[in-house]
């Protein structure tokens, strides 16, 4: 990307008239394509949904840092964003129905991606194509084709790509990582993940009209065609086309927190999933219960995941901001980790760690603290100095990869699957490797050379 000197930060009206922001704010780039440490760093939200919106109020409120664009394919939504994170000093933010208009801005430094995860491959692809750096939602891509294509983007065009895996910028996953590593825990033959949610009976909707303002084409993107659906738009978790289900979305962060803190092995030579929809017996395309095994060369772990106790929770406020550790058997997003001395509970965004011996005795903890409050800093100090983010997306992708082979052996008939970790592909099961890439809409295909 060529060297940019003294650009100013423009911002455009509704109607598309430029205008100078207004304290004058200038941004320059280096010949690297980083902006100097004394300029905005100039951002774009893609998808202003609840957690885009709560990714983009959190970078907003950085110092010298502002957004020029929100690209969402439903209007309203999309403009009453745009409106909220117009910044003093650097003029109105605009709204756009259609990603590529932000990518075309050479202002724009980097794209925050908080859409479904049918969007998350193409868009990053698009982004490092275009010079930007991508802060990207877990979970990362909705196979492991595209994932591995997202890290070749990242590494081909010299892109910062970071997941939304905060646990990795918490300073107590990083001193739970320590602790395993000194070896007081013995050594780790068995890891436990959590992820009991509560839930109810799922009917789909009937297929309808789509509402007014909402680009529903659009919304579907690199999936396949189908009449607008209110389940499909609203409750979007529940249908692999546009997600891995609550498995993805919520259980990858205590998948990706354990192989963090187990010093980020690679891939599992196995996996096995079963599961159903056991409780209610609705008909929902991602099942209410999975049960996951990885067999690792030396140790295992399994998942237990499911979308039905009322009786289990997640980490309140106090738990997650220092204040007190949970009552950790009805905890629903605990791991545990079993060493042959001693065994850790571990929480995620902040719950922090405890390691017991026998009679429940307490021989070390440390308290934790949402991580946010360092992840999204880091993703803007990696576009400065270039280096490399927390949540790289090698190994965001490597996490990823645990959803998806879970999920792959739930959709071959609960077979347990072989992985060559050279190729990522099955070696025992043709009808698994057809899983590895989804079919694309023409206009929406990540290419196989990015």
């Amino acid at each position: 990307m060529k060297a940019i000197t003294r650009r100013r930060f423009l911002s455009q009206s509704a109607a598309g008239l430029a205008a100078a922001a207004a304290t004058g704010v200038l941004q320059s780039r280096s010949a690297g394509g980083a902006p100097s440490a004394n300029d905005a760093v100039v951002l774009a939200l893609v998808g202003s949904g609840g957690r885009g919106t709560a990714l983009a109020e959190g970078f907003n409120q950085l110092p010298s840092v502002c957004f020029k664009h929100v690209c969402d394919v439903e209007t309203s939504r999309g403009q009453a964003m745009a409106k909220k994170l117009s910044k003093a000093g650097y003029g109105e933010t605009q709204y756009v129905a259609d990603i590529r208009r932000a990518l075309d801005d050479k202002d724009v430094n980097g794209l925050i991606v908080a859409t479904p995860e049918h969007w998350h491959a193409l868009a990053t692809v698009w982004a490092c194509q275009a010079g930007k750096d991508v802060y990207v939602e877990k979970n990362v891509a909705l196979t492991i084709w595209e994932g591995r294509k997202m890290i070749e983007a990242a590494r081909k065009y010299k892109r910062v790509v970071q997941a939304g895996f905060q646990n990795r910028s918490a300073p107590y996953a990083a001193t739970a990582r320590d602790y395993i590593k000194s070896g007081k825990l013995g050594k780790v033959v068995h890891v436990k993940v959590y992820n009991m949610l509560s839930g109810g009976p799922w009917k789909a909707a009937a297929d309808g009209n789509a509402p007014q303002g909402l680009d529903w084409d659009r919304w579907l993107g690199p999936a396949k065609s189908v009449p607008y659906n209110s389940s499909r738009h609203r409750d979007w978790y529940s249908w692999y086309e546009y997600c891995g289900g609550a498995y993805s979305g919520d259980a990858s962060h205590q998948l990706d927190l354990a192989r963090m803190v187990l010093g980020d092995p690679g891939t599992p030579k196995a996996a096995y999933c079963a599961g159903g929809n056991f409780a209610y017996g609705s008909q929902r395309p991602t099942p209410e219960s999975q049960i996951v095994t990885y067999e690792y060369a030396d140790f295992t772990m399994t998942c237990d995941h499911c979308t039905f106790p009322p009786y289990m929770r997640k980490s309140n406020g106090e738990e997650r901001y220092g204040k007190k550790f949970p009552f950790w058997p009805q905890n629903n997003e605990r791991i545990e980790i079993y060493g042959t001395k001693q065994m850790m509970y571990l929480g995620r965004h902040g719950v922090g760690w405890q390691v017991l011996e026998g009679e429940g005795k307490v021989v070390a903890e440390e308290k934790g603290y949402h991580p946010d409050k360092w992840h999204q800093p880091d993703f803007v100090e990696s576009i400065r100095t270039r280096k490399m983010p927390n949540a790289d997306i090698e190994q965001a992708h490597q996490s990823s990869n645990l959803v998806h082979m879970a999920n792959i052996s739930y959709l071959v008939g609960n077979q347990r699957l072989m992985m060559d970790p050279a190729t990522e592909r099955f070696t025992n099961s043709d009808a698994a490797n057809a899983l590895l890439k989804p079919a694309y809409r023409e206009g929406y295909r990540v290419p196989d050379q990015v």
